[in-house]
């Protein structure tokens, strides 16, 4: 019989993780398989539930579920808790246990490119639940400052203060970013600023980016943003979103399997479905 194995999400007709996933459960040889369901908010208690009862293996979970499915779950780990969201759900033993995969898969897929933080000065673009994961995971790993930038600066104090992680960190706009970049070995962009089909708007200016800085952006669709074209132009090495779409699944799919998937198939396949190809 086969495992059940599913996303959660309002909407999740675009979701991609169906195909990458279902691939690697036949990859590997597993009798499993994966399911996109639309839940609405008002009914995500009895869609958790309901995945219990039937004894689903794992699920994911995607907006607009991520923190409000934790009073639904019978516990979650320490990064998810701190970080207030959930996008990993585990059956561990007939209890559906919470994880965090975005800000661990951002940076499994960051350190292909950057062999370690430790001493880097670091810029985060927005303050929103995916800056907030990246943050919180980033900031444990001894960089020498982290800052954020953010349309509302308090915002971004307000995320600053909620850390439990000692790091170094500095709220400020993103005009005064902007001026700043010269300052900075990382820049990461978490906002969904430049997404299709407004493909033509950035975040921030890069007048002032260093040569040889690494410039990450969260997006994948387009596989190149205008905040990504315009750091290439000034010489900075750069990164998109594919890379941690691609490893929080696996993470997430070695926690229900106890396997670490092949990264390199799953980009394939996303990149597949994007219309793009491996570089």
């Amino acid at each position: 019989m086969k495992k059940l194995f599913a996303v959660l999400g309002d909407p999740i007709g675009h979701s991609m993780s169906p195909v990458m996933l279902n691939d690697l459960f036949s990859f590997y040889h597993i009798d499993a398989h994966y399911l996109p369901f639309q839940v609405k908010a008002e009914v995500l208690g009895e869609a958790v539930r309901g995945l219990k009862a039937l004894g689903v293996g794992g699920f994911n979970v995607t907006i607009p579920h991520k923190s409000n499915i934790i009073p639904y779950l019978d516990g979650i780990d320490e990064l998810a808790a701190n970080i207030g969201a959930v996008n990993t759900v585990v059956n561990e033993n007939g209890k559906l246990i919470g994880y965090n995969t975005d800000g661990p898969g951002f940076l499994k897929g960051l350190k292909t490119y950057v062999d370690t933080l430790s001493g880097q000065r670091v810029l985060i673009i927005g303050a929103g639940g995916a800056a907030r994961a990246i943050y919180f995971t980033i900031a444990q790993e001894k960089p020498r400052a982290v800052d954020i930038a953010n349309r509302t600066v308090d915002r971004a104090s307000s995320l600053i203060d909620d850390c439990p992680y000692t790091a170094s960190s500095r709220a400020c706009s993103l005009d005064m970013a902007g001026k700043s970049l010269k300052e900075y070995d990382l820049i990461i962009q978490t906002t969904m600023i430049g997404m299709s089909p407004k493909m033509d708007e950035q975040p921030l200016e890069l007048t002032n980016l260093r040569n040889q800085s690494m410039v990450c952006d969260i997006i994948y669709n387009p596989l190149e943003t205008q905040f990504l074209h315009e750091a290439i132009q000034k010489g900075a090495r750069i990164q998109n979103g594919i890379d941690m779409f691609v490893y929080q699944g696996a993470l997430a799919f070695e926690k229900w399997t106890g396997i670490f998937p092949d990264v390199e198939r799953m980009k394939e396949i996303v990149l597949k479905q994007l219309g793009g190809k491996l570089c």
